[in-house]
């Protein structure tokens, strides 16, 4: 990969705004950091001494200089924007630092080490492909992070700002609005490739999931590697649902095959996924890359004290506290935003009542469409209702004060579940259970499901693509209107891609996914349809996200995983709430009635008996897959 190799010249980016052939001005630009406006100059210096001073100093060795020198910085708009970058032995060095997994000549996974360098595949002195681009990335941005205070009590010309020994310098400076973002570039030449394999020809084939890994990292890879798995996994009920709709569908009591079929496929696909995946994650060094020392999360604060297992000295907050916080704060206002979703559904059903009652007594065109409105409008509202939620679940989440990154991502995925699952299905169990028409549950599911497919489509990738290409023409003509005698490549490239939107994860990515692997897995033997219209749906959705992470939002750092992390564990319950709910509805059919036509007792043991067998398997699964782990 010749991004590596010095001197560097880089493809479209001429002499002045980057002398790429200088010593060590000339490296390739890996990370730019943009400072606010006013940031005073001896912030700077300092700034750059620390990025560039050597290890042994307190430095993190990196190579670091503003993108304009002095004379563009007059003749084009200053815009405090800063490149960082590192020679390929500091990139080595740093990959040992961080404990990246790599294939030896032997075939073995183990953590790369610089003295046996030579011993690991396709490592050559002269060779810049050893390390992805997205590795690089990843080390820079550890190397930012692990840039420590040492005897400096704030950040010069700002006393406000207060630092103590051990404190991270980068999270200081975003805290303090000192520095506005640090983000990583994108690779022009490589994300070409990258897209003429991904999604520029509308093919059906699969992603090209190494590439994607090593451009944007494994925490991207598994949710496209996910998104392709549980696409290619809804085709068999696709394939069986077609002409189940077809021919049933008048008899909406006949689904007592389907709702068997869905059983067991919901339970299988997971059990899958995780073998594929763990393949995955161990051919490229994941699943046995240990886990780095959590940091405390930047908006983690406290007082300031010693801890306990680290023996620096941090922000500590008690638990006791934070525990008050959830309880009587979190937890009542979460029930009442899941009251005020259950009152919203009883409008609903007042407005299906209304719109029935009319249609009834003036049967036309007009009145059987309107019959579809209360659906589609309670759909709306449902996606705004949750997007809402999300705003608020994040704040009351910040608030709680969570010293780890990790433990602040699940307690907002908890409250974000919870309250989706109830908002999203709550109808589709009381027509089900309570009102029992299925011709009702029928078209309710077939209207929430295809509305939030349209909706999330046009609010994810098409409305920030089409104003991100509103700006990108913006940039165009502010760069050309720039009648300075010098290239502008560069400059024109970071200022587009600084303002880009920030990718926030998969957080939004793996919900959606979640919500239509309930839509699919609950209830899709009254609606067999569902399943046609996700794999619809999933093979744009594949070509959308693509284009959203190459267009759209601004290069992400790679962040490595071994799994799908606690998103696994959601779709396992929703498997389980699934069983329980086929069960009731097999439970239900005229078909399984007529078999017990006196007594209801031996039919509520059979499903019951059904649902625990399946319990028990899982168990006994599990069970068998920590023997194996515990054994030599």
């Amino acid at each position: 990969m010749a991004w590596l190799k010095f001197p560097v010249s880089l493809p479209k980016m001429r002499v002045t705004l980057s002398s790429l052939d200088t010593c060590e001005s000339s490296f390739t630009p890996l990370v730019v950091i943009e400072l606010a406006q006013d940031v005073k100059e001896e912030t700077k210096e300092w700034l750059k001494s620390r990025i560039i001073a050597k290890k042994k100093d307190g430095g993190a060795q990196l190579l670091f200089r503003p993108l304009l020198n002095k004379y563009e910085k007059e003749t084009i708009e200053n815009q405090n924007l800063y490149l960082v970058g590192a020679s390929n032995i500091r990139l080595l060095l740093g990959a040992e630092a961080v404990g990246l997994v790599k294939e030896c000549t032997d075939a073995a996974m183990r953590a790369f080490t610089y003295g046996t360098r030579h011993n690991f595949k396709g490592f050559h002195d002269n060779n810049d492909d050893f390390l992805t681009m997205a590795e690089c990335q990843f080390i820079i941005k550890h190397e930012l992070e692990n840039l420590r205070a040492k005897d400096e009590k704030m950040i010069p010309g700002y006393p406000q700002a207060k630092l103590y020994p051990g404190k991270s310098l980068m999270r200081r400076l975003l805290t303090s609005g000192i520095v506005t973002q640090v983000f990583p570039l994108h690779d022009t030449e490589a994300l070409k490739k990258l897209e003429d394999t991904w999604y520029t020809r509308f093919a059906l084939k699969y992603q090209p999931i190494d590439s994607i890994r090593g451009y944007f990292g494994e925490t991207i890879a598994l949710y496209f590697g996910f998104l392709e798995y549980f696409t290619f996994a809804l085709i068999p009920m696709a394939i069986i649902g077609l002409p189940y709709y077809l021919f049933v569908w008048e008899d909406y009591d006949k689904y007592v095959i389907f709702a068997s079929f869905n059983l067991i496929w919901s339970t299988v696909i997971l059990e899958v996924w995780k073998r594929g995946c763990a393949n995955m994650t161990y051919r490229w060094g994941t699943l046995v890359m240990k886990r780095q020392f959590e940091e405390p999360r930047p908006g983690f604060h406290g007082v300031l004290g010693i801890n306990s297992v680290t023996g620096r000295e941090e922000p500590l907050y008690s638990s006791y506290k934070r525990q008050l916080r959830i309880y009587l704060v979190s937890l009542p206002f979460v029930c009442l935003c899941l009251y005020f979703s259950l009152y919203v559904m009883m409008i609903y059903f007042d407005l299906e009542v209304w719109a029935l009652g009319l249609h009834e007594d003036n049967e036309s065109v007009w009145t059987g469409l309107l019959l579809y409105m209360p659906s589609i409008v309670y759909a709306i509202v449902i996606e705004v209702m949750n997007r809402l939620y999300r705003y608020a679940a994040e704040f009351l989440t910040s608030w709680e004060n969570h010293r780890l990154e990790s433990a602040y991502q699940n307690h907002l995925i908890l409250k974000v579940l919870v309250f989706n699952f109830l908002n999203c299905f709550a109808s589709l169990f009381y027509i089900a259970f309570v009102l029992k028409d299925m011709k009702l549950l029928r078209q309710s599911l077939a209207t929430l499901l295809i509305t939030s497919q349209i909706l999330n489509q046009v609010v994810e990738s098409l409305l920030p693509y089409w104003l991100q290409r509103k700006y990108f023409l913006k940039v165009k003509r502010k760069v050309q209107a720039l009648k300075v005698d010098i290239d502008t490549t560069l400059y024109e490239k970071v200022l587009l891609e600084k303002e880009m939107g920030t990718y926030l994860g998969t957080f939004d990515d793996y919900l959606e996914l979640f919500l239509q692997f309930g839509y699919v897995s609950l209830f899709s033997c009254v609606y067999p349809l569902a399943a046609t219209f996700a794999v619809l749906n999933n093979f744009t959705e594949v070509n959308s996200d693509a284009l959203k992470m190459c267009r759209v939002f601004k290069r992400p750092f790679a962040e490595p995983s071994a799994s799908i992390g606690v998103w696994q564990l959601a779709f396992e319950t929703m498997s389980v709430i699934s069983v329980v709910t086929n069960c009731a509805l097999i439970g239900m059919s005229p078909q399984v009635n007529a078999v017990f036509p006196e007594s209801k007792t031996d039919l509520v043991l059979i499903v019951v008996a059904v649902e625990q067998m399946k319990m028990v398997a899982e168990n006994l699964k599990e069970e068998s897959q920590e023997d194996g782990k515990k054994a030599p």
